[in-house]
Order: structure tokens, then C-alpha cells, then sequence
């Protein structure tokens, strides 16, 4: 992995941190729009960490690739991936 490893740990551990507590509120049985705000803020938490991920993908292994064809399945796989997650 290129990306940046301290800046997506940090965010990977923050999630974690909001995920135990929204666990917690669910146990306590806390409002559900609480707990729905809180997971949005994991999901956008987890959203900018791909963001991370995925940029170093297209700055250091599509942009680096050694040949046109393998920048091709690179750029190819990247679209796969994406349309599974945009259904």
C-alpha cells in the first residue's frame, strides 16, 4: 500500500473509536437518530479513508505501471471495484 500509513491508521483507529461507541448506544438503547448520526459520521470517516487509499492506487500503481496494458487492468480493475460499490 503507498498511501499515506499514520493518516489512514489514524482514521481507520477513529472509526474504530465511533464504532465501540455506537455499540455502546445501542446497548444503553439510545435515540435512534443518534446513533444513525454517529454512523454517518463512521461511514464518512470510513469514505475518506478509500478516498486515501485509492488515490495512492492512481498516483503510485496505475501511474507507475510498466507497461500500456498493465496500466490498462489497473485502471480497468479500479472500475470494477467502483461499479460494485456504486450499485
Amino acid at each position: 500500500m503507498k498511501a499515506d500509513k499514520q493518516k489512514v491508521t489514524r482514521l481507520l483507529k477513529t472509526a474504530r473509536g465511533q464504532i465501540d461507541g455506537i455499540l455502546r448506544m445501542v446497548e444503553d438503547d439510545r435515540y435512534c437518530i443518534d446513533i444513525s448520526q454517529q454512523l454517518m459520521a463512521t461511514e464518512a470517516i470510513l469514505n475518506k479513508v478509500n478516498k486515501e487509499i485509492l488515490a495512492a492506487h492512481l498516483k503510485c500503481c496505475v501511474s507507475h505501471a510498466e507497461t500500456e496494458q498493465e496500466k490498462e487492468e489497473k485502471i480497468d480493475e479500479l472500475i470494477s471495484m467502483l461499479g460494485k460499490i456504486m450499485k
